[in-house]
């Protein structure tokens, strides 16, 4: 990966506080993940020195067991459960997760081959992406298992389903969110995602939320807020506090991933990859 990074999300949300001119410090590259370096574009600094966007904490409201070697790529509600997709070749799953243990009460492996990435329900299937295999694959709802799949471009990231427009949004580490068919799978159209005009690069997890897109952005303590019809970020989540890097084995593998909403009691659940903890968060705008 590049000597990159996003330095504008963490200058949003901590506006208030940088000195005028002061730069932070460039994350290292995916070094101790060779087999999941991913590639992207560096969002311009010049888009940090516009005014600030609304930015807000995720304050925990309750705290829920997560297992340590679940390498989460996706995570969402569906029929009242919690559904997990995690990654890494010979370990990718998709899994029902009980809350009350953070264990998956039940669970489905992908091929050995393939890299797992996000996955989302739709209706009484889940659809699940591969990260570089050019591989989709379709599972029952409720029994797990694989009933199909389906070609796709490029590489996958994050996945989710946008009930209103009927139409599967997929993340692929560009700036870019493409839009699917829920039924045929063949592109639809794509979005470009900016910051006070400024593309945002390194979309992952995805998640829709009350009319908007939430993505976490990979290697980055931010989620980002993004209008499904104009691509504009228009907010900021500071995830930071939940689980600080310093106390992550590996801080710049062990990143935020994971973002599932629940329509009926505007529950918001957020983790990261081989989190100990699944957290319950409320969302707190900065004054």
């Amino acid at each position: 990966m590049a000597g990159y990074l996003l330095p504008a999300l963490l200058l949003l949300t901590a506006c208030q506080e940088a000195p005028s001119g002061a730069e932070p410090a460039a994350p290292e590259a995916r070094a101790g993940e060779a087999e999941d370096a991913r590639g992207g574009q560096a969002l311009p600094p010049r888009a940090a020195a516009q005014a600030p966007l609304r930015v807000y904490d995720a304050v925990p409201v309750r705290r829920f067991p997560h297992e340590r070697t679940a390498f989460t790529q996706g995570l969402f509600f569906a029929d009242g459960a919690l559904f997990e997709s995690t990654g890494k070749r010979g370990a990718s799953r998709i899994r029902r997760i009980d809350l009350r243990t953070g264990r998956a009460a039940r669970e489905a492996a992908l091929p050995d081959e393939i890299f797992g990435e996000g996955a989302t329900a739709v209706g009484d299937r889940i659809v699940s992406l591969s990260w570089r295999a050019g591989r989709g694959f379709v599972h029952d709802l409720e029994t797990l298992e694989r009933e199909g799949e389906f070609p796709i471009e490029g590489e996958g990231w994050g996945l989710a389903y946008d009930p209103q427009a009927d139409r599967l949004i997929l993340s692929d580490g560009t700036p870019r969110l493409r839009f699917l068919d829920p039924e045929t799978y063949e592109e639809t159209g794509e979005l470009l995602v900016t910051l006070r005009g400024e593309p945002v690069p390194l979309l992952n997890e995805l998640e829709w939320v009350e009319g908007e897109i939430f993505a976490n952005v990979w290697q980055q303590e931010a989620i980002v807020r993004i209008d499904p019809e104009s691509g504009e970020v228009g907010g900021l989540i500071d995830v930071s506090a939940l689980y600080p890097a310093a106390m992550r084995e590996d801080p710049r593998d062990d990143v935020a991933n994971g973002i599932a909403y629940e329509p009926g009691s505007g529950r918001l659940f957020l983790t990261g990859k081989r989190w100990p903890t699944l957290f319950e968060v409320e969302l707190r705008e900065r004054g």
